[in-house]
């Protein structure tokens, strides 16, 4: 499911990231004391430092230490979602062939279920997923909507199993509210858009007035599950009531991505260029985020790492991934058309 970049200007969608002072009584302070207690202070901040690095490198190591993951050197393509999950500073990106995973300047890759992973979405004690079964793995043809807190070992059914392949699906990270676009009924849901906040056990229709058409895809605002985001043909859609209604936030521009964090929503956009957007939720003031140079290509999926705002990752139409650890200012380029570039960690 590789969505086309059309050069006039559209995209086109082939199937569909205390101090606190003391005040000292006492003005004069002998050398020894200064001395003392700088000495304690840089004790501290070491210890400190120490700990920290620790547990970064704990962080940091988890997944190449998993032994359901192996060392990964092949082609990542077909990317049909990406983010940090489970409290991991590692980036998940879920592939037709399993999940792929960027970690301290490695790559990984699953065992096993590799499935082919649709309407993919990390949050905070794994993932939410629909799609296919991989070669080998026993498991109803589609998937309906599944779940994984256990990095993608075993998936949990979650309903309409054998039924139904969700391509455009949102989940809240800490919420775990699903928003997904059915677009044909089952013995559950009928055609359009639904809400479960109950991992799957009920579903509410939404009437999503003025919502676009094609869209292509969903996001849920982290805490507050009434807020929900929508990318399509016609530009980038913005509900704050659960999706009764939503509001155009783009003129004259295809929306391509859409991710929420507690205060942003970041979006993407295309016309004639890429742009890549952080819209304030509470004010509704825009700040163009810039991109590294991309030609005939766009924001396809992003995802910011919760412990870390300053890195943000996306994937692009044309399977490019790029990754920035300072808020945007510079970008270093994962992968080209596919394939692993060599990167310092």
């Amino acid at each position: 499911m590789k969505k086309g970049l059309l050069i006039t200007g559209a995209l086109l969608w082939s199937v569909f990231l205390s101090a606190c002072s003391n005040e000292n009584t006492n003005d004069v302070t002998t050398e020894e004391e200064t001395k003392n207690e700088q000495t304690t202070i840089n004790e501290k901040d070491q210890v400190e430092n120490k700990e920290e690095q620790q547990e970064t490198n704990h962080l940091s190591s988890v997944i190449g230490k998993h032994d359901f993951y192996e060392k990964f050197d092949g082609h990542v393509e077909h990317i049909h979602g990406l983010g940090y999950m489970a409290n991991q500073h590692a980036i998940f990106f879920a592939a037709h062939d399993g999940l792929k995973v960027y970690e301290n300047g490695n790559w990984y890759k699953t065992k096993r279920q590799n499935n082919d992973y649709m309407g993919f979405n990390a949050v905070d004690k794994g993932f939410y997923t629909s799609g296919h079964p991989g070669e080998g793995v026993d498991l109803p043809n589609p998937l309906g909507l599944k779940r994984s807190f256990d990095y993608g070992q075993t998936l949990e059914d979650l309903g309409m199993e054998g039924e139904s392949d969700f391509h455009v699906m949102g989940v809240g990270y800490f919420n775990h509210t699903v928003y997904l676009l059915n677009e044909m009924k089952n013995s559950k849901i009928g055609a359009g858009l639904y809400v479960s906040k109950d991992d799957g056990q009920n579903w509410e229709e939404i009437k999503a007035e003025n919502l676009g058409e094609k869209i292509f895809s969903l996001a849920v605002h982290p805490t507050k599950g009434e807020i929900v985001a929508a990318a399509g043909e016609e530009g980038i859609f913005l509900s704050k009531d659960g999706g009764q209604s939503f509001e155009l936030l783009t003129e004259n521009k295809q929306g391509t991505a859409v991710f929420f964090s507690e205060d942003t929503l970041w979006y993407g956009t295309y016309e004639k260029s890429p742009m890549l957007v952080k819209y304030s939720i509470k004010s509704g003031e825009e700040e163009e985020v810039t991109l590294p140079k991309m030609e005939q290509d766009a924001v396809m999926y992003i995802a910011q790492n919760p412990q870390k705002e300053s890195e943000i990752v996306f994937a692009t139409f044309n399977n490019d991934i790029y990754l920035t650890e300072d808020g945007g200012n510079s970008w270093k380029q994962l992968v080209k058309e596919g394939n692993i570039q060599s990167i310092d960690s």
